[in-house]
C-alpha cells in the first residue's frame, strides 16, 4: 500500500514524497527529522494504529493529514473521529483494506493531498474566547432582524473540508428546545454520513441522524445529507418533509449546498437561517443569492480565523448577501439567539 501511494502521488509535479512509514510508532520517529506538508495517514496499521498516531502528531506537530479510510462501518466511524481529531480530509479506499487499485481515486487522493497543504491545521487548536463577530452589512442587519423573528424558522448549515469538527463545535452549542429544524449538507461520500450523525447524535443535546427521504421535518432535530443524495424540502399544507434524489452532482458536489438552499428558497411562511463554515471552492454561494431573492433570510458565514479552509465563506461573503461574519466559536450561540 505504501509503494501504491507513493507511486500514485509522485506521478503529479505538485507533489514529492519525502518519506514512507511502517506503522505510527515509526511515522512519529520520523517525525522529528522531516517536516512534510502533508501526511496521509491509514487508520489501520501494526503497533500504532491511524487514531492513536493522528491524536500524537496533532499534540507534537499539528500537519494537514488526509485519512485513507476503509469504508467498512468500523472503517466509517473511525473516518469521523480522525475529523474530530484533526484531519483535514480522507479518501476512501476502492476496494477495503488492501486496496491495489487506488488508481481508481487517483485524481481525488492528488487533489485533496494539494489542498490540505493548503489548510490552516492549527485552527483547530485555537481557543481563544474573545468575541470576533463582525456586523458587515449593519443596514441589511437591522432591518432583517425584526421581519425575520415573525416567521416560523429553518436553519440550514453547509459545510466541507473541516467540517465535521466545525458542525461538532456548533451543534453542541444548540439547546434541545432550539425552535428550529438542522439542515445540513456536509460533503462526504456514501457510507460516511451515517457514521458522522451517530457521531453527533452522541454528543449533542440536539437529535441529529442522517436524513430519510419523505419524512416530515421536525424542531430539534438535526437532519444530514446522505452521502450521493441531494437534500432538498417540499411543502406539505403547513410542514416541510425531506426529499432526497440523485439529479448530477452540482460543482463536483451530491450532495451540495447550492441545491439544499435552492430548494429552501421555494418554501413560503419560514424563515430561513443560512450558515456557511468552512469548505473549498464556493459551494453555497449561488443557492445564497436566490434564499435572498426570494426569502426572508438571514445568513451566516464563518470568519476566516477560525476556517480550516476558508473558500466557501470567502465566496458567500463575496456575494454580499452575507449578514455577518463570525468565529466558529460564536456561531452557535448566534443561532440559538436568532431562532429564539
Amino acid at each position: 500500500m505504501r509503494k501504491v501511494i507513493s507511486e500514485l502521488l509522485q506521478k503529479d509535479e505538485r507533489i514529492k514524497v519525502i518519506g514512507t512509514a511502517r506503522n505510527g510508532q515509526d511515522a512519529l520517529e520520523k517525525l522529528s527529522t522531516m517536516t512534510p506538508a502533508v501526511i496521509t495517514l491509514d487508520v489501520e496499521m501494526p503497533v500504532m494504529d491511524g487514531l492513536a498516531t493522528l491524536k500524537k502528531i496533532m499534540e507534537l506537530k499539528p500537519t494537514p493529514v488526509v485519512m485513507v479510510s476503509s469504508t467498512t462501518k468500523e472503517g466509517a466511524l473511525n473516518t469521523v473521529l480522525a475529523m474530530e481529531y484533526g484531519a483535514v480530509d480522507f479518501v476512501a479506499k476502492p476496494s477495503g483494506a488492501i486496496s491495489l487499485n487506488l488508481h481508481k481515486i487517483k485524481e481525488e487522493m492528488t487533489t485533496k493531498v494539494v489542498l490540505a497543504s493548503q489548510s490552516k491545521v492549527k485552527n483547530y487548536f485555537k481557543n481563544s474566547t474573545k468575541q470576533t463577530t463582525k456586523v458587515i452589512q449593519a443596514s441589511i442587519y437591522r432591518r432583517e432582524a425584526v421581519h425575520y423573528h415573525m416567521k416560523k424558522k429553518v436553519i440550514a448549515i453547509g459545510t466541507s473540508t473541516g467540517g465535521p469538527k466545525a458542525l461538532q463545535q456548533v451543534l453542541t452549542q444548540l439547546p434541545k428546545s432550539i425552535n428550529a429544524p438542522i439542515l445540513i449538507v456536509q460533503h462526504m461520500p456514501p457510507g460516511f454520513t451515517n457514521s458522522l450523525a451517530a457521531r453527533l447524535n452522541s454528543l449533542c443535546k440536539i437529535v441529529v441522524k442522517e436524513a430519510e427521504d419523505g419524512e416530515v421535518i421536525r424542531k430539534g432535530v438535526a437532519y444530514v445529507a446522505p452521502g450521493g443524495f441531494h437534500l432538498t424540502v417540499k411543502q406539505l399544507g403547513n410542514v416541510l418533509a425531506v426529499k432526497l434524489h440523485q439529479l448530477p452532482p452540482r460543482k463536483g458536489h451530491r450532495p451540495s449546498v447550492d441545491v439544499l438552499f435552492e430548494s429552501l428558497a421555494s418554501v413560503t411562511d419560514y424563515s430561513i437561517l443560512s450558515v456557511v463554515m468552512t469548505g473549498m471552492g464556493a459551494d453555497g454561494s449561488e443557492g445564497l443569492i436566490k434564499l435572498k431573492e426570494k426569502t426572508n433570510s438571514y445568513s451566516i458565514a464563518e470568519a476566516e480565523e477560525s476556517c480550516i479552509v476558508f473558500g466557501m465563506p470567502r465566496a458567500a461573503i463575496r456575494t454580499n448577501q452575507v449578514n455577518e461574519v463570525i468565529h466558529l466559536q460564536n456561531i452557535g450561540h448566534r443561532i440559538v439567539e436568532l431562532v429564539k
